[in-house]
């Protein structure tokens, strides 16, 4: 009878320290506890500071620079910029390789007047800040400079983009 308690018990333990190791192995490494969430909407209910911080840690994780897209739902050159890069995987690439980009909502519900403080003056939206990965304000780019009809131009787009990108060493 020993004998058969000690393989039940032998059993199970190997069953749950099964179930654990699996557990362990299928977790998702996109959960919110351990990496970054993309903010890629503007959400008045939003804490931009928030999503500026979690956005300068994962710069600083990923070796990039940080892009702030200031508009908001209401703003249709937004919705323009959206589309050009949607349509276009080579300057998507070009911006996700080399920043980690952060959509600022402003509105009259919330127009994060707080953070918003800490950078120059928007003339005009939607409009661009590059920070660094520790959070120093590297440009502010209006977008009417990048515009090309109801679009962006593409060189404009891509020589900004370039000229922003994170100093990497030579490999």
């Amino acid at each position: 009878m020993s004998n058969v308690r000690t393989r039940v018990a032998l059993t199970a333990a190997c069953t749950t320290l099964l179930v654990l190791y699996s557990a362990a192995l299928t977790a998702s490494p996109a959960s919110p506890q351990t990496s970054y969430v993309a903010v890629t909407e503007f959400d008045p209910a939003r804490d931009a500071a928030t999503d500026v911080q979690r956005a300068l840690v994962e710069a600083k994780r990923t070796e990039r620079n940080v892009l702030l897209d200031v508009g908001g739902k209401w703003c249709i050159w937004c919705r323009f910029m959206d589309e050009f890069f949607e349509a276009d995987p080579a300057i998507l690439k070009l911006r996700e390789d080399n920043y980690v980009t952060v959509k600022v909502n402003f509105s009259p519900e919330n127009k994060n007047e707080e953070l918003l403080s800490r950078y120059p003056e928007i003339p005009g939206y939607p409009h661009l800040f590059v920070l660094d990965a520790q959070g120093q304000l590297l440009h502010s780019q209006s977008t009417e400079e990048l515009e090309a009809g109801k679009s962006y131009d593409v060189e404009r787009f891509t020589a900004f983009l370039k000229k922003w990108s994170p100093a990497r060493p030579a490999k």
